[in-house]
């Protein structure tokens, strides 16, 4: 059964930065998009950005452009979201996702059969 797991959230100040990463266990991101999700507290679930298997193209969300940098090691078999400039609109538990071999990059979580737990990441003004 395949497992990804992220690490790295935490209690940040606005402005602050967090480096979240996501590692698998028994499924290789090689040849599969990567994306991370995030969920606040009363909201549906929203991609965040996405990095297709060759890490050439990406895709972010309009409102962490700029502020966020998704890349990916396919040694190491691991997903990193770096967040800059975190705003409490940020705040949510953020998943990282992996889908079927030879997709596209997307921001759509119907496109992702495997979800990690998530981890929390919480910004205070």
């Amino acid at each position: 059964q395949a497992k990804l797991e992220e690490s790295g959230g935490g209690s940040v100040q606005a402005g602050g930065s967090v480096r979240l990463s996501c590692t698998a266990r028994d499924v290789t991101f090689d040849g599969r998009a990567m994306a991370w999700f995030r969920q606040a507290p009363g909201k549906e679930r929203e991609g965040v950005s996405c990095v297709g298997s060759s890490d050439s193209s990406s895709a972010y969300t309009d409102v962490v452009k700029g502020r966020f940098t998704i890349s990916r090691d396919n040694v190491k078999n691991t997903l990193y979201l770096q967040m800059n400039n975190l705003k409490s609109e940020d705040t949510a538990i953020y998943y990282c996702a992996t889908g079927v071999v030879g997709r596209a990059c997307s921001l759509v979580g119907d496109e992702y059969n495997f979800f990690g737990q998530g981890t929390q990441v919480t910004v205070s003004s």
